[in-house]
């Protein structure tokens, strides 16, 4: 067997040690093995989970051959649960599985306990009611949830957790850490110690862009009453200070200040995320609150004191012109920071922890190091439990959905996917499941969309009729290629529950294979 760090080499880039440990520790159960079961297995085994569960009472039929690629001619009347398992334990050994042969909506009803096993359930193709049920079981024993479906052409991937902490949030884009607004003490005696008006042409081209940018800025607060550009004539003003500072054409380190001067008019303090997170009312701990909120707790105290206002410096600084020296030593100087205001952090964290009467080093220095690092940036999802989003809609933003252009295909299949669960429940069948009763079932769900949005407080709203017609047309179908999208994506954000690192999606997400569109509802 290779090696986990050659094995896992591309991936470890991307979510680190840390991350690919959480996924080797994970237990995954998957509730009915479908083509988007399988497909999100699948996704899951090849990132190396821990192990996983597969529950499905059905036996491979021919059809099966034609969408599911996890079982062959040779598996045809036998345990589809079974199958799948094997075809997946191929793929890596490393993963431990096992199948058991049982309706999940069997299982649900009868042993609810039974899924408080698991670090995580991907419910594929459950009926509303299950779903109901499975989110009140899960919530209840803390387990995290995604439900996902896919049905002709459309499918949906919905998260249901009562609350996921992100510390590792890894932006796109976001403003470097170089504190350039509000330089601490050692940044101003290092800025000090470099005259901007050296003689020595080499000397000024290789002077760091921190420093000129730190410099120059305290020149202006003095002139300023202590105030900072903040006008676009300030702005504009500052960046003429920058050019005239300029001995030759060829000083890409001026250049660099001039690009970065925006960081210098950026407002001090905290952003308006952090500051939401550190006002929220968990931030105020209690002997049962999660590692993550105590260190929220000591990220509070910190701000509120030794911070000034601020959050821990991250301590990294971007490449840029210098010479060797400088770089060096003002690299030293952010860590230093970095780690002075770790220390910190880490004394309030076992302060807090000790009050609470729990061990104070049960939260381990690696932890509060990243948390640390990544304090600016910090992300908190909290989902809706489906009975609420079910029976209790936001009724505003359902009309604005469907009425608007932009979201309106995107909504009907949202209203669709659960009229037809109705239809199931009244007909015993999905609308154009059988041949030769494709016009009564157009006119049976148009009935029951009507039933559903009265039901939702959407009075008067519809649903168009092509989308009807498309709906009855697919047949509860579940297509190859489908089911492979919304597999990938409901991976996807597994692997971001599981290694708590990236935002996983808030709200429903709502593929439009007609449209080749996917959208997000905040429902």
């Amino acid at each position: 067997m290779a090696e986990p760090k050659t094995k896992y080499d591309r991936q470890l880039r991307i979510w680190g040690e840390q991350g690919q440990a959480a996924l080797e520790k994970a237990t995954i159960c998957l509730l009915n093995c479908g083509p988007t079961g399988s497909e999100t297995l699948k996704n899951l085994v090849l990132g190396g989970v821990g192990s996983i569960t597969v529950i499905d009472g059905s036996k491979v039929e021919l059809g099966d051959l034609g969408n599911n690629f996890m079982v062959d001619e040779s598996c045809v009347g036998q345990s589809k649960a079974k199958c799948v398992c094997t075809f997946l334990q191929e793929l890596n050994d490393a993963v431990k599985a096992k199948f058991i042969e049982e309706y999940p909506e069997a299982l649900i009803g009868s042993n609810p306990s039974f899924f408080s096993q698991f670090t995580l359930v991907v419910a594929t193709q459950l009926a509303e009611d299950s779903m109901i049920k499975l989110d009140k079981i899960c919530r209840e024993a803390n387990v995290l949830l995604i439900f996902a479906r896919s049905y002709g052409l459309t499918g949906f991937v919905r998260i249901s957790v009562k609350e996921h902490a992100v510390i590792e949030s890894k932006p796109d884009h976001f403003l470097d850490d170089l504190r350039l607004n509000n330089p601490w003490p050692e940044l101003k005696r290092f800025a000090e110690t470099i005259d901007l008006n050296v003689t020595d042409p080499v000397a000024h081209k290789h002077t760091p862009y921190v420093v000129i940018l730190v410099k120059i800025a305290e020149e202006w607060t003095k002139a300023h009453g202590g105030a900072l550009p903040s006008t676009r004539d300030e702005k504009k003003e500052f960046k003429e200070l920058l050019k005239a500072g300029m001995v030759a054409m060829d000083e890409d380190n001026y250049k660099e200040a001039i690009e970065a001067s925006f960081k210098v008019f950026a407002p001090r303090g905290i952003n308006s995320g952090l500051l939401q997170i550190i006002h929220d009312s968990c931030s105020e701990v209690e002997s049962n609150s999660s590692d993550f909120w105590v260190m929220v707790a000591a990220l509070k105290e910190f701000i509120a004191n030794e911070g000034g206002e601020e959050a821990p410096l991250e301590g990294s600084i971007p490449d840029m012109t210098s010479s060797t020296e400088l770089y060096v030593n003002l690299q030293k100087i952010y860590q230093a920071k970095a780690e002075a205001d770790f220390l910190a952090i880490q004394q309030r964290v076992k302060s807090i922890l000790k009050r609470m009467g729990r061990d104070p080093d049960s939260i381990s220095k690696e932890m509060i190091k990243s948390f640390c690092k990544n304090a600016r940036k910090l992300k908190i999802c909290r989902y809706r439990p489906i009975e609420d989003e079910f029976n209790n809609p936001a009724v505003t933003e359902l009309q604005k959905y469907l009425t608007d252009e932009e979201y309106s295909v995107a909504m009907g299949f949202y209203i669709l996917l659960r009229s037809v669960d109705r239809f199931a429940a009244n007909y015993n069948s999905f609308p154009g499941q059988f041949e030769g009763e494709m016009d009564g079932d157009i006119s049976r769900l148009k009935t029951t969309v009507v039933g559903l949005l009265s039901d939702l407080g959407c009075n008067g709203a519809t649903v168009t009729e092509d989308l009807i017609n498309e709906m009855c047309r697919f047949g509860a179908s579940e297509l190859h290629a489908v089911a492979a999208f919304i597999g990938g994506i409901a991976s996807q954000e597994v692997i971001k529950l599981i290694t708590k690192q990236f935002v996983p999606m808030v709200g429903t997400f709502i593929f439009n294979g007609i449209d080749q569109r996917s959208q997000l509802l905040a429902l």
